[in-house]
């Protein structure tokens, strides 16, 4: 059973606003065992010195899409399934390199990948996943072409399933959301608004009646999963958070009635707007439409504005970034995009404390606790006072931990 001591530098606890010295950390396995201001005694444990370090939880990404590695989505319709596989898996690693211990994809990966890391065949980290999410025709997960009609795509050998199913009317709703929960998927995710990279649909459009948001909601819940909805405008949002969705998938456009309305039911936001700024600057290489970046520049432009009124309201704001392939080295981008609106410390809180809620594993993950699983960051500086030490693909993260195994040791 591996055994570490951690002493010596700062320890950054998200509840707390203000780093912490002389604090020592006991892991057993891949488990907190011990935490203390004093010192501790093992007899078997690896002492390590972080020296002027700062020691922290696992970052955790709660909106993220693992396997759409391509910009201009309608390209994956000539990716076979094992590519797209092996590309999601390079993808993980960068990740967890950059100090993301933690993922919750919400629409590509399946219960393969998510195998794959448990079983130590990819190097990734811990992943919750959402399958295929659902989409009504003509929505924001239907990707055909104006002049292709039936069925979307062949499952079983084109990238481009992955990126969402359709399912109209509350039979079909309910049956999709029964088969991804069978197939693995840890939360449902529906389109309920018009977005960026899709083709068709209008950002202001309203997708799926009420009747089929409840049906998902409700299937979700009595297995003992919930429903994530990928929204834009005010309306959209409302109407979901009144249906039972539990958290709302970037919400630019929201206003205050519906904030306050997601903080008395309980609904989280993810806002992603490091996908926006990176859509804007370097969409254009990559094949990005005019009519997506036309979208783009309206929910860019509300994006900040969105942080201000949840966090007004009491909305408890997750950490997420929805970059698409190329676009994913920009991924701690959003530490510094926030800081505009949210302070650091609320930025590393939503980033762990809150994420780990989103996917229900408080006391396990987002925080160094006993009991909780040992993944770990070891920073060279404070991140409190600097949120560019998350910066330049984690070069500045002397160690990495993930579930009590070293995936980088520079001490």
């Amino acid at each position: 059973m591996a055994s570490f001591l951690f002493t010596g530098g700062s320890f950054l606890d998200p509840r707390q606003d203000e780093l912490r010295d002389g604090i020592e950390l006991l892991i057993e396995d891949n488990i907190i065992k011990e935490v203390s201001d004093r010192p501790i005694t093992s007899a078997t444990a690896q002492r390590i010195a972080i020296g002027n370090r700062t020691l922290m939880p696992g970052l955790i990404d709660a909106h993220i899409h693992i396997v759409l590695s391509e910009v201009k989505l309608q390209l994956l319709s000539d990716v076979p399934l094992t590519l797209l596989a092996a590309k999601g898996a390079v993808q993980m690693r960068a990740m967890l390199e950059r100090g993301f211990t933690t993922l919750r994809d919400t629409g590509g990966a399946d219960w393969g990948m998510k195998a794959a890391v448990e079983q130590g065949h990819f190097v990734g980290p811990r992943l919750f996943i959402a399958g295929q999410p659902l989409s009504q025709t003509g929505g924001h997960g239907d990707h055909r072409l104006r002049t292709q009609s039936g069925a979307s795509f062949c499952a079983c050998c084109n990238g481009l399933s992955w990126v969402g199913r359709v399912a109209d009317g509350v039979p079909e709703v309910i049956k999709a959301t029964r088969d991804e929960l069978r197939k693995g998927a840890d939360h449902i995710k529906i389109m309920v608004s018009g977005g960026v990279a899709s083709q068709a649909d209008p950002l202001e459009s309203l997708q799926y009646r009420m009747d089929e948001i409840e049906a998902a909601v409700d299937e979700a819940t009595r297995w003992g999963s919930y429903v994530c909805a990928h929204a834009y405008s005010a309306k959209a949002i409302e109407r979901v958070v009144r249906g039972g969705v539990r958290t709302i998938e970037h919400g630019n456009l929201v206003d205050t009635p519906t904030a306050r309305l997601m903080a008395e039911r309980g609904a989280y936001l993810v806002p992603t707007l490091v996908a926006y700024d990176a859509l804007k600057r370097r969409g254009p290489d990559y094949g990005l439409s005019s009519y997506s970046l036309a979208k783009n520049e309206l929910v860019l432009a509300a994006g900040l504005r969105s942080l201000e009124i949840c966090r007004a309201a009491g909305v408890k704001i997750g950490f997420g970034s929805d970059l698409l392939g190329q676009l994913q080295t920009d991924h701690c981008t959003e530490f510094t995009l926030r800081a505009e609106a949210m302070s650091p410390q609320e930025i590393i809180r939503s980033a762990t404390l809150v994420n780990a809620e989103i996917v229900r594993h408080e006391g396990r993950l987002g925080e160094l606790i006993p009991g909780a699983f040992a993944d770990l960051l070891v920073v060279d500086g404070d991140p409190y006072r600097d949120l560019g030490v998350f910066r330049s693909d984690g070069a500045r993260l002397a160690a990495i931990m993930a579930n009590g195994t070293f995936i980088r040791n520079h001490l």
